[in-house]
């Protein structure tokens, strides 16, 4: 158990309207308050919860990730996405546009921010919300969390998208008519079935079924 100052609690960085709907996984973050060194995890501590900046009644798409990008530079709260002006784009976020190009065509890509998509309702979460540069570890806790998280969304109909081992665990909360399964698109298994997979088209197809606005998946 830590002894350490920090900033503000934890769960005081939760929006409250997620505070709300996930009242019995704030214990959890009681226990991450103390044992997390915020010093040396990312993303910083007041960026955690970046991905629930958003109203949760307009979340149509969620999509799971695995860990927090293993730098302060990459890792911003927002599976996947980077800061605007970082230059050199992480392999797993290059990967993803490129399936992007693959699948439904996109413009030149001028930066890894996606914000655009969390501005869609596409909550955008890892399994993981932080990452000890230390150890290189996700305190187990986190997954716990996020399964509470994923039995929320799936309760309000969200179109779940899963990609890697970690992110599907979580998938069997999701009707299968609302599962869109896909390996991760690390540089490690990139080749193994997430080329070609076509998540962003898929989900749409799913949107447009149930008659909700599709989600712009380029960058306008």
């Amino acid at each position: 158990m830590r002894d350490h100052v920090s900033l503000p609690e934890l769960k005081s960085f939760l929006d409250p309207r997620w505070r709300e709907v996930l009242a019995p996984a704030l214990p959890l973050l009681d226990i991450l308050e103390r044992e997390i060194d915020f010093e040396n995890c990312v993303p910083q501590k007041h960026q955690i919860f970046k991905a629930f900046e958003c109203d949760p009644t307009q979340v149509v798409v969620v999509i799971f990730g695995q860990d927090p990008y293993p730098n302060a530079q990459h890792a911003t709260g927002l599976a996947f996405s980077v800061n605007e002006k970082v230059k050199k784009l992480p392999y797993s976020l290059k990967n993803i546009f490129t399936e992007l190009r693959s699948d439904i065509g996109i413009r030149e890509i001028q930066n890894g921010d996606l914000s655009y998509l969390s501005e869609q309702g596409v909550m955008l979460l890892n399994r993981g919300l932080t990452l000890d540069l230390n150890s290189k570890k996700v305190n187990p806790l986190w997954y716990e969390f996020t399964a509470i998280v994923a039995q929320v969304l799936a309760k309000k109909d969200v179109v779940g998208i899963f990609w890697g081992n970690q992110a599907q665990e979580l998938a069997e909360y999701f009707p299968e008519n609302r599962r869109v399964l896909g390996v991760h698109p690390s540089p490690l298994s990139a080749y193994r079935g997430f080329f070609g997979s076509k998540p962003f088209s898929r989900t749409n197809e799913i949107l447009q079924a149930e008659k909700i606005k599709q989600i712009v998946w380029t960058k306008q």
